[in-house]
C-alpha cells in the first residue's frame, strides 16, 4: 500500500484528498478501509470533484494514452486485464476497473471478444464493394474514400491518411502519423465527421487494411449509421480517387521537396493540402477547384428554396 499523508485521525476532508490521489490503483474497498472513510462517502466524493479534479484528469489522460499504445502494439488483441499487467510490469499501479472504463471510453475492444462472430460476419459482408467503380456522385456527403500512403523521412516513416468527398475530390480531413494503426484512421475519420457533419446513409470506402477492417473502425461506423464499402483484394483501382490523389501529391509535393525537420513536412503537407482544395483545376470537375465545386452545389440548392 502507498503511502498517504494523513492518518485515520485526520480529518475527514483530508482523507478524502489522499485518498483520491491514490484512485485507479487500489481497490475502493481496501483504500476506505485503510483510512476508516465509508466508501459512499468516498464515492461521492470522487464523482462531485472528479471533473474539477485536474490531477485526476491529467492521470486519466496519461493513462489514456499508455492503454492506447499497448492496444495497438499488441494489433488489438490486449484486453483490460492483460494491459492492466503490463502497465504494472512498467511500474504503473492501476486497477481493472479504470483500464476497462478508459478502454471503453476510447471505444477500444479485444478482438477475442468476438473474433468469431466479426470473422464470420465480415467475410459475409467484405464481397460488397458498394461503388463498383462507380465514382460520381450527385452530392456532397454521399460517399467518402480513403486511404493510407507513407513517406520516409530522415530514416523515420510517416503515415498520412487521407479522406476525400467523392463528390468534390475536395480533402475533407487528414492525419499524420509515425504508426500506421487503426488509431490514425480513427482519429482521421473523427476530425472529418465533425468538420462535415453527414447525414444517415453516408457510404465509407477503403481497402481491406486491418485498419479499416477491425473491430473498433467498424463498431464506430455502425454507431453512426455509416455503410462500409471495401475494394475487392489486390484492385486498387477500385479506389482509384484516392489511388490518383496520393499520386499527385507525391509527384507535386512529396518528392520535389527536401524537408530539413518534421515540423517542415507538416507544414508543407499542410499548405499542400489547401493548395489542392482552394487553387488546383480538377479535370473531373471541368477544371474547377473542388471548394468551388462544392460552392456551386450549394448555391444552387439556396437558389431552388428561392
Amino acid at each position: 500500500m502507498a503511502e498517504v499523508n494523513c492518518t485515520v485521525s485526520s480529518p475527514l476532508k483530508e482523507k478524502l484528498r489522499e485518498l483520491s490521489l491514490l484512485y485507479g490503483q487500489y481497490s475502493v474497498h481496501v483504500l476506505c478501509e485503510a483510512l476508516d472513510v465509508p466508501r459512499s462517502t468516498f464515492y461521492n466524493h470522487i464523482f462531485r470533484n472528479k471533473k474539477d479534479n485536474n490531477s485526476y484528469q491529467i492521470r486519466r489522460t496519461q493513462l489514456s494514452e499508455r492503454i492506447k499504445q499497448i492496444y495497438e502494439e499488441s494489433n488489438q488483441i490486449f484486453g483490460a486485464k492483460k494491459i492492466k499487467a503490463i502497465l504494472a510490469n512498467q511500474g504503473e499501479v492501476v486497477s481493472d476497473k479504470m483500464v476497462a472504463e478508459l478502454m471503453q471510453e476510447m471505444n477500444l475492444y479485444s478482438i477475442r471478444t468476438e473474433a468469431k462472430k466479426n470473422y464470420t460476419r465480415f467475410n459475409y459482408e467484405k464481397k460488397k464493394d458498394s461503388l463498383k467503380m462507380v465514382f460520381s456522385v450527385k452530392a456532397p456527403n454521399q460517399v467518402w474514400v480513403s486511404d493510407v500512403t507513407c513517406f520516409k523521412l530522415e530514416n523515420k516513416l510517416y503515415y498520412i491518411c487521407s479522406i476525400i468527398d467523392l463528390y468534390s475530390r475536395k480533402v475533407i480531413a487528414y492525419k499524420i502519423s509515425q504508426k500506421h494503426s487503426t488509431q490514425l484512421i480513427t482519429s482521421t475519420f473523427k476530425l472529418a465527421y465533425s468538420e462535415r457533419k453527414p447525414a444517415d446513409g453516408l457510404i465509407f470506402h477503403s481497402d481491406r487494411g486491418v485498419q479499416y477492417t477491425s473491430h473498433a473502425f467498424q463498431k464506430l461506423l455502425k454507431t453512426l449509421h455509416i455503410k462500409q464499402s471495401f475494394s475487392p483484394s489486390g484492385r486498387p483501382h477500385h479506389n482509384a480517387v484516392m489511388e490518383s490523389f496520393f499520386s499527385s501529391m507525391k509527384k507535386e509535393e512529396l518528392y520535389r521537396t527536401n524537408y530539413h525537420s518534421l515540423g517542415e513536412f507538416k507544414q508543407r503537407i499542410r499548405k499542400y493540402m489547401e493548395f489542392y482544395n482552394n487553387e488546383r483545376p480538377h479535370t473531373t470537375l471541368g477544371y474547377r477547384t473542388p471548394n468551388a465545386y462544392e460552392r456551386s452545389f450549394y448555391d444552387k440548392q439556396e437558389q431552388k428554396k428561392n
